[in-house]
């Protein structure tokens, strides 16, 4: 195969040198980095990475190949992808294609030979930055600094509704799908439920007349207060059922309760992220992938702090007791990562059904 030099430019001006693979062409995105070292099928499928150019700390990414049922959604939604090496030649008894493959069927840009480690370093020093993957090296730094991401949730939910599970199941959850990731709807289906996969502009009152037993409000791309309707609708539902959420819909139910979020400078991505639970004081190893955190001060009044990163004290956690509703900024579901905190859906399972009265 013919060695093909493409250009990732940063919008501090500096340049790093690599070669293609996956799909033709230049694209522009945000350019952030996830720590896990394995579930790289996960993150390619992940919705939460819409609109950004994602980096692989990791040094080979590919050798099991990419297997369908892996992924968490039906397509990729990051814009490029960054690897040290990728594997050409998969070993793996489930591997279905390989990942160059892939990448060119549903055009992803990918690059490899760029020192993963140097370009790391500098988004963890200088901050989540935006970039520009080309052909040839980029004249007009300002259009890369001026970019963007716009209408993630809507150019990431779903089209129509979906229904999952048997139809006389134990209860019905409605699943807000605000970018959802397939095993979360396993987990649901899972534990006896009839679940609703609905498109994140659904109405509050559309909801009702589902006559749910519960809420669960899902992850997603994007910057959590540019959706303000559904902060709206979130705000009408508070308190009328049992809700559950997780990563973007920790940060939607805060911003409908009042409280605040903010960027941060590069994020949490990777399976091995760590918080603590304040109640017991355990530390849980978990799945991440945000770039916005709620500031925890903003909701002291309406809610209680259950859960902190260990490595920057950040919010991963708020409890509504009077509201019967909770919601984690990690990723319980994990896929890919450690399942410490499986046990958070049967919690919600509780709280429907009326175990546990309080988040």
């Amino acid at each position: 195969m013919k060695e093909e030099k493409v250009y990732l430019t940063l919008q501090n001006g500096q340049v790093f040198e690599g070669k293609r693979f996956g799909a033709k062409g230049d694209v522009l995105g945000e350019l952030v980095f996830t720590t896990g070292m394995t579930g790289y099928i996960e993150t390619l499928t992940d919705p939460s990475y819409y609109g950004q150019i994602v980096i692989q700390t990791f040094p080979l990414i590919g050798n099991y190949g990419m297997i369908c049922s892996d992924r968490e959604s039906k397509k990729p939604y990051l814009s490029g992808y960054i690897v040290r090496e990728y594997c050409e030649q998969p070993s793996n008894f489930r591997c279905e294609e390989k990942i160059d493959d892939y990448l060119r069927k549903n055009n992803i840009v990918g690059v490899y030979g760029i020192d993963t480690r140097e370009l790391t370093r500098t988004v963890r020093e200088a901050g989540v930055m935006n970039a520009v993957i080309s052909s040839r090296p980029v004249q007009d730094i300002e259009a890369v600094k001026n970019y963007v991401i716009r209408d993630a949730v809507k150019n990431c939910t779903c089209k129509e509704v979906l229904y999952y599970g048997e139809p006389g199941a134990k209860r019905t959850i409605v699943l807000w799908d605000f970018g959802a990731k397939e095993n979360i709807v396993r987990e649901l289906v899972r534990r006896d439920n009839r679940v609703i996969r609905v498109p994140a502009y659904y109405t509050a009152e559309q909801i009702l007349s589902m006559r749910p037993d519960g809420i669960m409000l899902t992850n997603g791309p994007g910057d959590p207060a540019e959706n303000t309707e559904i902060i709206e609708n979130i705000r009408k539902l508070a308190g009328k059922l049992p809700i559950f959420g997780i990563c973007l819909g920790h940060q939607l139910f805060a911003l409908a309760m009042g409280g605040k979020t903010k960027k941060m400078k590069y994020g949490h991505r990777g399976g091995n992220q760590p918080v603590k639970e304040l109640s017991t004081g355990t530390v849980y190893i978990s799945s991440q992938n945000h770039g916005y955190e709620v500031i925890a001060d903003s909701i002291r009044d309406v809610g209680k702090l259950s859960f902190i990163n260990v490595n920057d004290n950040t919010c991963e956690g708020v409890e509504y007791p009077s509201l019967n509703a909770f919601t984690v900024q990690f990723h319980p579901e994990a896929c890919a990562g450690p399942l410490d905190a499986r046990d958070l859906f049967d919690k919600f399972m509780n709280m429907i059904d009326g175990g546990k009265k309080n988040a």
